[in-house]
């Protein structure tokens, strides 16, 4: 199929994009100059001060080096042959991956944190392996503190890549900040949520992207990485005759900390022609590649440890997640080892570290297991068939993790492909597309959300018999049981952008004034029941998306109901989920029209 055909920008004015891809590993921006009457273009940012390859290369190194004064030094960068060693030494390091060694013994001037990106990770049992693996932050900075200072080095490069390569447009980036004009897109995994989202929208503001008002929050938009390479693919023109037959296709996202999967068909039916509709429910597993390389790191220190080779497991395992990781093959693989002592007991010889290839392919099979595994689950949850695999991400570049997951993916009979390393290298691309061409129209909820409400009790209903000793009576009479979860939007739902999901509740006291102020908790079970009623029952499986709180409006609509001598306040909640951000929505009624006070629920955390 031919890359996309993208219509003329029908905007009224000039608009900016810029997309941030801030991986666990690299990270890249692409943006795209909005002009009316005029098809829209994506570029990557190409040029980083104190790039290794310069002119050529859209991804730098996740990293930022911070002096014991806490003062960014250098950022993306793995080389700091640029400056004095003397000026380095107490330097910190800090990259979200390759810890990957680091040494225990010594000060916090020399302290290197690895895998920060992971701090923002949804804390869940789903992701307490990966708690075990990611090191502290350093003093006296916070996660948040970090994404800032790697956003404003984003944007600063990005400002000065768009001067340098429209000089005939001095003023364009000054009117487009005069006249709040630049929309941002976040890439994240598919398994972060309004809690991560709330966390980078407040990072993007304090790098000073934009302003903290309602209307600068709007300009920052979020999508996953799954959404944002399935995007890529389409503006590549990546569709097999599976695909343009509406059967589905698997985006298996494979990166440095996350496999994210995510499944979509094309709608037939849309008047767009490239418009898809997500049908099962994305997946995040941490099975990157940074845990590749993690149980290598403690192979190879089960081997060298107490050995006179123990002081160079440092710069081995950073030989083996750097250079030898990905050119792994069906035979034994050499790390260099920075030593030309040789010790054939230990497999040192040469100047290398040999590992056997069983061992190494041990490193890999956890990762390969949950992605086959993955690949399984979603063809069997998917609304459509499953024909086509696409493998992207930084991790797909490994020919032994592709060719592994072939073999699995020809016995399932499934199209499995690896777009070119270009497609790998370039999801902000696909973050500019998912704003600008809007491919995803409908999408699949990964939980059901609801609020903890008292539900009426029921004599005839068995698990409400059970309950009985909790029975209290409401002041209007009626029998009432605690800790119902009340469902408003179902699991596995698939929810197109226009649709709505809403549930009617009220509040009742006998003094007004109490209900001045309501608050209702949105909940979302992410437990194994297929059917969760009660709130008190699985507890560790429920989370707080947000809470939302009455602007004070609410209660203009209390009526006093004389019999029961109490108040009553009727009001809906109203949540959308078609967009990669939820919405929540308290709704009412006055003089006979609806009223609404919305909140975006990753802004909500903080708000309340």
């Amino acid at each position: 199929m031919a890359p996309l055909a993208r219509p003329p920008y029908t905007g009224e004015s000039r608009r900016l994009v810029i997309a941030f891809d801030i991986g666990t590993t690299y990270s890249g921006v692409s943006y795209s100059i909005l002009t009316p009457g005029e098809i829209p273009e994506i570029f990557p940012v190409t040029r980083f001060p104190h790039q290794g390859l310069v002119g050529g290369n859209c991804k730098i190194p996740t990293v930022i080096y911070y002096n014991k004064q806490g003062k960014v030094c250098a950022i993306g960068m793995d080389d700091l042959g640029d400056f004095e060693p003397d000026e380095v030494e107490n330097w910190t390091k800090v990259q979200w991956l390759s810890h990957l060694c680091l040494d225990r013994t010594s000060t916090l001037l020399n302290f290197t944190i690895h895998r920060f990106k992971m701090h923002l990770r949804p804390k869940s049992s789903a992701t307490s392996d990966a708690a075990d693996q990611i090191t502290p932050l350093p003093p006296d900075k916070t996660v948040i503190d970090i994404f800032v200072d790697f956003m404003e080095y984003l944007y600063d490069c990005t400002r000065k890549y768009i001067q340098e390569t429209f000089p005939n447009q001095p003023d364009f980036l000054a009117s487009m900040d005069r006249n709040n004009a630049i929309d941002f897109v976040l890439t994240h995994p598919n398994g972060w949520e309004g809690s991560q989202q709330a966390q980078m929208r407040q990072a993007a503001v304090r790098a000073k992207l934009v302003p903290d008002t309602d209307a600068g929050h709007a300009r920052v938009h979020f999508v996953t990485e799954g959404e944002a390479s399935l995007h890529l693919c389409i503006q590549r023109g990546l569709m097999t005759p599976e695909m343009e037959r509406g059967e589905g296709v698997l985006i298996v996202d494979a990166g440095g900390g996350t496999i994210d999967i995510s499944a979509y068909s094309r709608n037939l039916a849309a008047k767009k022609k490239n418009t898809f509709e997500e049908i099962a429910a994305a997946q995040c597993f941490f099975q990157g590649s940074i845990y590749v390389t993690n149980r290598a790191r403690c192979f190879i220190e089960n081997r060298l440890n107490g050995s006179k080779f123990q002081d160079n497991i440092k710069y081995i395992v950073n030989a083996f997640d750097t250079q030898s990781k990905l050119t792994f093959r069906d035979r034994p693989l050499y790390v260099p080892a920075n030593t030309q002592e040789k010790d054939t007991k230990l497999g040192m010889r040469n100047g290398s570290l040999r590992l056997e290839k069983e061992d190494v392919a041990g490193f890999f099979k956890p990762s390969i297991d949950c992605i086959v595994d993955a690949v399984k689950e979603q063809r069997r949850t998917a609304k459509k068939t499953i024909s086509t695999v696409f493998l992207v991400g930084g991790f797909a570049a490994s020919d032994w993790l592709y060719n592994q997951i072939e073999i699995s993916m020809k016995s399932l009979g499934v199209k499995f492909f690896r777009p070119d390393s270009n497609v790998n290298k370039a999801v902000a691309d696909g973050g500019v597309s998912y704003l600008i061409d809007h491919s995803v129209a409908a999408r699949v909820s990964k939980y059901a959300c609801g609020v903890s409400c008292a539900t009426r009790y029921d004599s005839n209903n068995q698990e409400h018999r059970q309950r009985s000793s909790q029975v209290f009576h409401r002041l209007d009479g009626s029998q009432r049981l605690p800790h119902s979860f009340g469902i408003i939007l179902p699991k596995n739902t698939k929810v197109s952008e226009t649709k709505e999901f809403r549930q009617s509740y009220n509040r009742i006291s006998a003094n007004r004034s109490d209900l001045r102020h309501l608050r209702d908790a949105i909940l979302c079970y992410k437990g194994s029941s297929p059917h969760p009623r009660w709130t008190d029952v699985d507890k560790g499986s429920y989370s707080t998306l947000c809470t939302v709180v009455d602007n004070g409006k609410l209660i203009n609509t209390s009526k006093y109901v004389s019999e029961g001598g109490y108040y009553i306040i009727k009001y809906d909640i109203v949540l959308a989920f078609g967009l990669t951000e939820l919405t929540a929505q308290y709704a009412w009624k006055e003089n006979g029209v609806e009223k609404r006070f919305e909140f975006f629920l990753s802004d909500c955390l903080h708000r309340s």
